[in-house]
C-alpha cells in the first residue's frame, strides 16, 4: 500500500518563498517611488497655499506686505493680528515643528517685505523623501530643481 503525503516538501516550500521574495524585490522600489512622487505633489500644494497665504496677508495688513511663514499661522484658538495672520495652517507654518512635512522642509528664501518673498520646499532626506527641490515667489510661480537641495532662477516652472 502507498503511504499519503502530508504537508509540503522543502523544495515546494522553498519556491513559495522565492516567488514570495521576487515580488517583495519588485513592489518595495515602486512603493518608494509612489511615497516620493506623493511627498512631491504635497510640497507643491503646500506652496501654492503658502503662495495664497501670503497674498491674502498682504491684502490684510498692506502697511506689513509680504511675511515670514510664522506670521501666517498661529496657535489655536488664533486672534488674527499682524503677528498670527491665522491664514495659514500652523503646522505649516511652523514648518511641521522644525520637522518638516511629508518629506520636505518649508523654510523663507529671502526676507519678507512690502514688495516680495521667496519660499522654499527641500526635502528632508534627498532621494529618499523627494528628489526635487521647489521654490516660489511673489509671482505665484512654483519653480523646481532636479537633485538639489535648493531652488533658484535657473530652475524649471512647474507646469
Amino acid at each position: 500500500m502507498r503511504q499519503e503525503q502530508r504537508g509540503f516538501s522543502l523544495i515546494e516550500l522553498l519556491i513559495v518563498v522565492a516567488v514570495i521574495l521576487t515580488i517583495v524585490a519588485i513592489a518595495i522600489p515602486n512603493f518608494i517611488r509612489a511615497r516620493m512622487s506623493a511627498n512631491e505633489s504635497s510640497a507643491a500644494a503646500s506652496l501654492r497655499t503658502i503662495n495664497t497665504a501670503e497674498m491674502s496677508y498682504a491684502t490684510t495688513y498692506p502697511t506689513v506686505g509680504y511675511t515670514a511663514l510664522a506670521s501666517l499661522g498661529g496657535a489655536e484658538p488664533c486672534t488674527p493680528a499682524a503677528a498670527t495672520g491665522c491664514i495659514l495652517d500652523n503646522f505649516l507654518a511652523t514648518n511641521g515643528g522644525g520637522l518638516g512635512k511629508d518629506g520636505y522642509s518649508f523654510t523663507l528664501q529671502t526676507p519678507a517685505s512690502l514688495t516680495g518673498y521667496g519660499t522654499l520646499a527641500a526635502p528632508l532626506t534627498p532621494n529618499q523623501s523627494g528628489t526635487r527641490a521647489f521654490c516660489s515667489d511673489q509671482t505665484s510661480v512654483i519653480y523646481y530643481n532636479v537633485g538639489a537641495s535648493t531652488c533658484d532662477s535657473t530652475a524649471s516652472p512647474l507646469q
